[in-house]
Formats: C-alpha cells, structure tokens, sequence
C-alpha cells in the first residue's frame, strides 16, 4: 500500500467520523477540494457514492459504514506499529477524553470516575456528553464519545462491551408522605413522576404501563437531576434504580425507598467502547479506569482492558 492509498484511506475514515468536507480538511490539514478530489477517487475504487449530502451533513452509505470498521482499525493498527515504541504516561497525558453518560450516570457515576482519575494523577480534559441510547452506536463509532455507559443493550460486533453492575428498580417518595408496606396495591392513590426514557431506562415506563399506573401520572419531566427535591416538597413517587435511589436519599435525608411488589430487575449497566483494535493507548488506559473505580464487584471478573 502506498502513502497515497493510506492518505486516501485516512481522508475516508475521517469523513466518516466528522460527516463534514471542512471538518474533516482542517483535521487533515489539507484543502477542502483536495478531500473533494480524494472522495471522487475512492467513489470511483469502491463503485460506491459512499456519502450524500443531506443539508450541512455528509451522510455514510451502507457500504461506507460496512467500510468504516475494519478500515478503522486497519489505520489505528498501523498508527499503533508507528508510534509503538512510545509508553502510554498517564501523568503526562492532557488531551480530551469524552465520556457518554445518562444524568444519572452523571450524577452516581462521576463522582468516582473523576476521584479515579485523581489517584492515578492524570490531568486529562475530561468532557462528559448527555447520552442518548439511540446514537451511543454511531457516536462510539465515529469517536465523537470514547467511552459509554448505558442500561441499553447494543449487541454489534463494531463495539466492546462488559457488564458494569446490575440493575435493580425500587420506588423512591418523601419520607413525610411514606409508601405503606410492598404489597400490590402499596400505589393506590398515589401519584407518580415519569423520567423521559432517552437514556435507556425503559423499565419504570413498562413497569407503570402494565400495571395500570400510568393514568396516576402527574409529572414528565426529561431528567432524573431535580427529581429528588421535588420528591421531598411533594406526595409524588418515581421508579428508579436502587444505586441511583441510595444516592439521592444521600443527598435529601427525608427519602425513603421501597421494593416493588413485581420483579423491578432489568438489564445490566454495560460499559462500551469502540473494538480493541481501534481504541488508541489513553482510550484503553482511560476505559480501565472507568470500569475499575464503577463495576459491583461480581462483574469485575469481565473486565478487559
């Protein structure tokens, strides 16, 4: 492969991940009709159009996406062998490192990811983007996050995953306004918040809808974060994970938690990131982080890294 195939194969792996011809000549370095020349080229090889454009945005083709991976790792593979004699220093690296979460990953999970990151005296520039579990494929993909965590389950080949820890649903409400003791009708009379369902918490939605709750609900808001103080000002309830709930009557003393009188178990928080041949050393360093100072212990067994 010469240089030009290489530079070809970079400019198509870098428009994939930017979606913009400008975007992806300023990382490159290179003139805007340079990658207008180079993607006529690689139409003309793959017998494919590879991208349209759809308003401001270069959309992939499925044979482009189908490209997109195993070109990916290629180039990461032969960036790796080039630069392989350098030894990963976390205490030196300061780049960026993007980081998927829900706003209760952000609020149960960051705090020890960030006391992590102190005690192995890293100085990274940490950016936590809000996840939404529909895109976490094609963000992981594209390198827009390095790192995701999520309640959904993403079951593809183009992406590395292990269990965190389980999930487990109670009921949370105002200790001024108790929830009597767990038995079927322990919600009769009571009014609920419902949380929007983006980030993949799916269950309180279902949990609601098929016991006939969801007619006593007052309140839909689209985040998890101002849900404690509403509780303790109101006779509301939501449904949550424990994990999250432990945390939240941490913070506001007055709450109290109740199990559900129906199985309240769903799928696990899982942890991704793109495949091992396409993460770089931080990405890889970063990702056992995460797992370490997050995962329960019965999962710690699964880690890679």
């Amino acid at each position: 492969m010469t240089l030009a195939d290489l530079n070809q194969l970079r400019t198509f792996v870098t428009l994939y991940e930017l979606r913009s011809v400008t975007a992806t000549a300023e990382r490159l370095h290179v003139t805007q009709p340079t990658v207008s020349y180079t993607l006529r080229r690689l139409r003309a090889q793959f017998g494919d159009e590879l991208f349209r454009r759809e308003g401001h945005d270069m959309v992939p083709t499925g044979k482009a996406t189908q490209l997109f991976g195993p070109l990916h790792a290629a180039l990461a593979q032969i960036d790796e062998t080039v630069g392989g004699s350098e030894v990963f220093e976390p205490t030196t690296f300061t780049g960026e490192l993007v980081l998927g979460l829900t706003s209760i990953g952000e609020q149960t999970f960051l705090p020890p990811i960030t006391a992590a990151l102190g005690r192995e005296a890293a100085n990274p520039h940490l950016q936590v983007e809000r996840l939404d579990a529909d895109a976490v494929e094609d963000s992981l993909v594209r390198g827009t996050i390095d790192l995701a965590m999520t309640v959904s389950l993403i079951d593809t080949p183009r992406l590395w995953r292990t269990l965190v820890r389980a999930v487990e649903y109670v009921a949370l409400s105002s200790g001024a306004h108790p929830l009597p003791a767990t038995a079927p009708d322990m919600f009769a009379g009571r009014r609920f918040v419902r949380v929007s369902a983006r980030g993949g918490h799916v269950f309180p939605v279902q949990a609601l809808t098929e016991n006939g709750l969801m007619g006593q609900v007052s309140l839909t808001v689209e985040e998890y974060a101002t849900v404690p103080a509403v509780l303790e000002a109101t006779d509301l309830v939501v449904l949550l994970p424990r994990h999250v709930a432990e945390v939240f009557s941490g913070w506001f003393p007055g709450l109290r938690i109740a199990d559900l009188p129906w199985p309240g178990q769903s799928t696990p928080v899982s942890l991704y990131t793109r495949s091992d041949a396409s993460l770089s050393p931080a990405q890889r360093w970063f990702r056992s982080v995460v797992f370490e100072a997050v995962a329960a212990g019965e999962y710690r067994v699964d880690a890679g890294g």
